[in-house]
């Protein structure tokens, strides 16, 4: 029996009958690495997955495709689909339908999606945020009573800042429950208001162990809490919904009571050296002040001594002049009394006598009144207003009464 050449389209068109009628090629899970990743303009994503002896080429049509997975080259992933040939190339490959995380899964999908749902509603803004008080006096934890969570913050806050109260709300950490004990506890602190900080978390764990801290009711009572909230959930590593809408992530339990509280010792220290500077500032301040005050002062004694001055000079001036004037005055008063006095006694001087042509007659300095004063012969002298005579009695005539 003779064959027909068979053309390549009807070779590759039989293959790929055969290959979508096998139950196992039509329905099958791989398991592989990520390579040569690219999503299409089309928004059709090419990739290859590998492992260390083999490879198969893979697509993933768009209405089967999940950007909240965030796939890229080098990741573990489970991909479920069916193998099928490109007929146009004769090239057979992975026709994915659904793939997953290695390891984590479904959870993972369900993680990202409810990342970006409460993002696109706002929930991890900035602008939300709280700000952890600096100085807290009691702290709220909402954690497990039994694990190494709260010893490690009550440790660490008694060597840090030993003053702070620390109220346990003890709550299962995983479980079906857990979510809404968490929820509990966060409104407990808040209806009763009697801590500064909540801090929720629990130790490391598988994603499964940390989902509680994934749920969406948990962090929409998060978002909800007028307490700021310190996230502290599993390892450094581990990151969870929580994380995003506290008000503060930290990496441990340990770190989220440091975050949480000051250091006693660095605030005494910090206290010493702020007493310190402003002791010194205080001095330096003083003396500039007290310079400044001295130079005001001997302004204000330049100006004193100067306003003083003048005015002295001028009551002195004032002095001297009412002085001068009284001066003037008395001299002047005096002036015509002595005048009026000389006029008086100038009066009753001989020499005024003498003025109007009388003369004064002196028998030995003494004036001769009348003739009984003198006898015949006796020296006489005669004062006249411009000279003197020596004269001789010669003969005494007595006048007749």
């Amino acid at each position: 029996m003779k064959l027909r050449a068979l053309e390549v389209r009807e070779v590759n068109s039989y293959i790929k009958r055969i290959l979508s009628n096998d139950a196992v090629l039509y329905n099958l899970k791989v398991k592989g690495e990520i390579s040569n990743f690219k999503v299409h303009s089309s928004k059709n994503v090419y990739l290859t997955l590998k492992d260390s002896e083999s490879k198969i080429n893979c697509v993933i049509f768009k209405s089967n495709y999940d950007p909240s997975l965030n796939l890229e080259n080098g990741m573990n992933v489970i991909a479920r689909g069916y193998i099928s040939v490109y007929e146009r190339d004769g090239s057979y490959q992975l026709y994915i339908d659904s793939i997953e995380i290695d390891g984590i899964g479904n959870l993972y999908i369900e993680f990202n999606r409810l990342k970006e749902k409460l993002n696109q509603e706002g929930l991890f803004d900035q602008r939300y945020k709280k700000k952890i008080p600096k100085m807290p006096n009691n702290i709220g934890v909402v954690t497990s009573d039994t694990g190494a969570v709260i010893r490690d913050i009550i440790n660490v806050i008694k060597r840090r800042y030993p003053k702070v109260n620390i109220k346990l709300y003890p709550v299962s950490v995983q479980g079906k429950k857990s979510a809404t004990d968490i929820c509990e506890g966060i409104r407990f602190f808040n209806n009763a208001n009697n801590v500064d900080t909540i801090i929720i978390g629990r130790g490391g764990g598988s994603i499964e162990e940390l989902w509680s801290f994934n749920e969406e009711i948990v962090a929409r009572e998060i978002f909800n809490s007028k307490i700021p909230v310190i996230s502290a959930v599993g390892h450094e590593t581990d990151f969870t919904i929580a994380d995003f809408v506290a008000d503060m992530r930290a990496p441990t339990p340990s770190a989220a009571a440091e975050i949480a509280t000051p250091n006693l010792e660095e605030l005494l220290f910090k206290l010493l050296n702020s007493k310190v500077r402003m002791d010194k500032a205080l001095l330096n301040q003083s003396k500039l002040d007290e310079s400044r005050l001295n130079n005001v002062f001997d302004k204000i004694n330049t100006v004193v001594r100067s306003y003083i001055i003048r005015d002295k000079i001028i009551q002195i001036d004032t002095i001297y002049d009412k002085i001068t004037n009284e001066i003037k005055d008395v001299i002047n008063f005096k002036k015509q009394d002595l005048n009026t006095k000389g006029s008086i006694l100038y009066s009753l001087s001989p020499l005024s006598t003498l003025d109007r042509g009388y003369t004064i007659v002196q028998k030995d300095k003494k004036i001769i009144n009348a003739t009984n004063e003198v006898k015949e012969n006796d020296k006489l002298e005669v004062i006249l207003k411009d000279g003197q005579l020596d004269c001789i009695v010669e003969k005494i005539k007595v006048k007749e009464v």
